[in-house]
């Protein structure tokens, strides 16, 4: 079992605090569903783990099975096994889809662990036929005049085929229609044992109708808040935040406008 865990962390952008001392520990075979108001830093948890040089982390440690992982470069967190999914995915004009996915799963290796191009092909058929995938999405610029749903999907494919030890999956959901969603869903899936851990970053009890958490945990201020079951989603989707803010003394309405 592989562990990831943030103790106090603080982080910063533009000089603005977002992160406000924010503890979690994920753990490898579990999935973690994290909840919150708008501009309560889920987004922001997900980039500073990742290693974004635009977010200033400030105080604060983040350790990957023990080491702390914040002097590492993003290639080099990614070669531990961190995968982040972007809510926004970037246009890549020149680089197929194909060709970015066999050079990071190549990356950092010695050329005799490299996967050939023959069990390249085989597996990327395989991952594209289970997301329902065309073919030719193999051979299209990266993310480049994508739907919001095929630059979604494009993102589980590279879950698939990478298969880190850990996913911050931001917003997958965002945008979704419901045959969209069960796909990428279906692709989360796919990855869950005792091997991978994720981190869920939604607004919406919908999703997890279909990605089952094994633990949620509710944002804000900066921080975590509540922890709690499955239930806890549906808690909020019945109640809202407003309520579980009152209940935890918390000025809902001011962090929103703040």
């Amino acid at each position: 079992m592989s562990v990831l865990e943030i103790k106090n962390l603080h982080v910063s952008i533009e000089d603005k605090e977002i992160l406000k001392g924010l503890n979690l520990t994920l753990k490898t075979g579990e999935i973690a569903a994290i909840m919150g108001p708008n501009g309560t830093g889920k987004s922001t948890l997900s980039a500073a783990i990742m290693g974004n040089p635009n977010y200033d982390v400030t105080e604060g440690e983040i350790l990957f099975d023990g080491q702390n992982i914040l002097e590492l470069e993003v290639d080099e967190r990614a070669q531990l096994g961190l995968f982040l999914a972007m809510q926004y995915p970037s246009e890549i004009p020149g680089i197929t889809n194909a060709e970015f996915i066999r050079a990071a799963m190549n990356a950092g290796k010695e050329d005799a662990d490299k996967i050939s191009v023959r069990d390249f092909i085989t597996k990327l058929d395989q991952k594209m036929e289970l997301l329902g995938m065309k073919e030719e999405m193999a051979e299209r610029y990266l993310n480049e005049g994508f739907s919001g749903g095929e630059k979604k999907r494009n993102e589980i494919l590279q879950l698939l085929m990478l298969e880190p030890k850990f996913a911050l999956l931001d917003e997958i959901d965002s945008g979704l229609d419901i045959d969209a969603l069960k796909v990428v869903s279906k692709g989360v899936n796919e990855m869950c044992g005792e091997g991978f851990g994720a981190m869920i970053i939604t607004h919406y009890q919908r999703l997890l109708n279909y990605i089952t958490p094994d633990v949620v945990h509710v944002m804000m201020e900066g921080r975590v808040v509540l922890s709690g079951g499955p239930e806890l989603a549906e808690r909020l989707e019945k109640e809202g935040y407003v309520k579980v803010a009152e209940e935890l003394g918390i000025d809902y309405h001011e962090e929103i406008e703040g």
